[in-house]
């Protein structure tokens, strides 16, 4: 079900997806799943070019929560939810919702070195599972520690 704006303000949201350090392709997904899903935008700019990516204002914050967690599953990288607590109405709270979404710099079946070891990208899902190239044992590595994954030019 989707909601409407009616009886708020024109710049009324409750969540941002937050871009971050991500190619064009996810952008133009992120811009082509809000108009098949039909995710309600307030009347402001739907995106907002920052330094190092863009920040969508969505009315609301179920909606934008499952638009960050179908951006994981479809790039892989890493994706948080914050909550703030933005006012009280009748006695019931109401929480605005940051979601970022960082792209990894590397994709399934590149050669990454991790930890000083050469590992192939088998899965990226949840967390990023890595075999290694020599023994053949596989590892999982949480997103949160991706910067920690180097990508091997194919030289």
């Amino acid at each position: 079900m989707v909601r409407s704006l009616e009886g708020k303000h024109a710049k009324y949201f409750e969540a941002i997806l937050q871009l971050r350090d991500t190619t064009d392709e996810v952008k133009d997904w992120v811009d082509q799943e809000i108009k098949k899903l039909n995710i309600v935008v307030p009347r402001i700019e739907k995106a907002k070019k920052t330094k190092d990516g863009w920040d969508y204002y969505l009315a609301d914050n179920n909606q934008g929560r499952q638009l960050g967690s179908r951006l994981q599953q479809k790039f892989g990288g890493h994706y948080c939810v914050t909550a703030s607590l933005h006012t009280t109405i009748d006695s019931k709270e109401k929480y605005r919702v940051t979601i970022l979404f960082r792209e990894a710099p590397f994709r399934k079946k590149d050669i990454v070195e991790y930890q000083g070891d050469i590992y192939k990208v088998i899965l990226m899902s949840k967390d990023i599972f890595l075999q290694d190239n020599k023994t053949g044992k596989k590892i999982h590595v949480k997103y949160k520690f991706m910067d920690q994954i180097k990508q091997l030019n194919d030289d």
